[in-house]
């Protein structure tokens, strides 16, 4: 089992868990009470920095009730953070953009996290045509 260290902002953060032991994603909590109106972007704390295994990076995504509760969507839609973003003062933070007026209270969850290892070395051959029948249309559906 992987470890990580982690450091809180304070004592009054809640510790991270697994989502009710239904999932593997980690929710995470704002760490400060948030008031934001409708058009404003800005930073929430998340109150953890952490040093993740070598070889592993965090992916961060709002939890699927954010826009609901609260009116805000992640500006960068899934945030990426590696292993080098783990000193004391690397604390992690949810970049938003408020679509109404809306308030966050501290250990309200509003994102959630999962660590993945990196992609691994990959090379690109280039192809005159490629082998599979091509399908038509456009993502899974394969209408057009």
């Amino acid at each position: 089992m992987e470890k990580i260290r982690i450091q809180y902002q304070d004592e009054s953060i809640e510790r991270l868990r697994y989502i009710d032991g239904k999932s593997d994603w980690i929710d995470l909590r704002a760490a400060e009470d948030v008031v934001m109106k409708a058009g404003e972007s800005g930073l929430i704390p998340l109150g953890v920095a952490m040093q993740l295994p070598q070889g592993y990076e965090a992916h961060i995504v709002p939890r699927s009730s954010t826009f609901k509760n609260f009116g805000i969507i992640q500006t960068n839609h899934c945030g990426v953070i590696d292993e080098s973003y783990c000193g004391p003062n690397d604390w992690w933070y949810m970049p938003v953009y408020a679509f109404r007026d809306t308030e966050i209270h501290k250990n309200d969850r509003i994102c959630q996290f999962r660590i993945e290892k990196h992609q691994p070395a990959l090379e690109f051959c280039e192809a005159g045509r490629l082998e599979h029948d091509d399908r038509g249309g456009f993502g899974s559906t394969g209408v057009r």
